[in-house]
């Protein structure tokens, strides 16, 4: 039990820091959209805490956000960053707590894995819900939001998150090798 709550308290504070982080890029959608300021917690969390804390911490970050700051806009932008980062949530922590070793190389495995698959998932919540409202969304505009507009935060994302995982592992914490839910 006391690892569980331990969990769900480290999921709050990766919540509430996904919460704060975008306003140090001044609410600015297009600052946001290429820092990447709300997935760094959710891809954190996915990693100490473990997928589904990962997943749920994914899914309740974008419109948490939305309903309270109105940022990132609910539809379509909101709604399809939930599957985005749970996608990076739930994967990462899979990946992680599988490989054999939990060195810098695992966390740059996993975390690689995690951001190609969460924007491949992206792009396709992007494609359903513009789809629905009769809009396109083509090859060039997934490369353009997926990977080129993003390049500042993906490189963010691959200095910084394996460099708290360094320090995270020196201050002692070791994942679970098998984690709630996993079957």
């Amino acid at each position: 039990m006391k690892k569980r709550t331990q969990k769900l308290t480290l999921s709050a504070m990766f919540l509430a820091i996904g919460m704060v982080l975008p306003f140090f890029t001044g609410q600015i959608p297009k600052i946001g959209n290429m820092l990447l300021p709300m997935h760094i917690p959710v891809l954190l969390c996915g990693l100490i805490c473990g997928w589904f804390y990962g997943l749920a911490t994914g899914m309740i970050l974008p419109i948490l956000r939305s309903f309270i700051f109105g940022m990132p806009m609910l539809y379509p932008m909101a709604i399809a960053m939930v599957f985005e980062l749970a996608a990076y949530g739930a994967i990462v922590g899979i990946l992680y707590t599988r490989l054999e070793k939990k060195t810098t190389v695992s966390v740059y495995r996993a975390l690689v894995a995690a951001m190609i698959c969460g924007r491949i998932v992206w792009g396709m919540a992007e494609v359903v819900l513009l789809g629905v409202n009769g809009s396109a969304f083509g090859w060039k505009m997934f490369v353009s939001g997926a990977f080129l507009n993003a390049i500042p935060g993906i490189l963010l994302q691959l200095i910084l998150i394996p460099a708290i995982m360094s320090a995270v592992r020196r201050a002692g914490w070791e994942p679970e090798e098998k984690q709630e839910g996993e079957v």
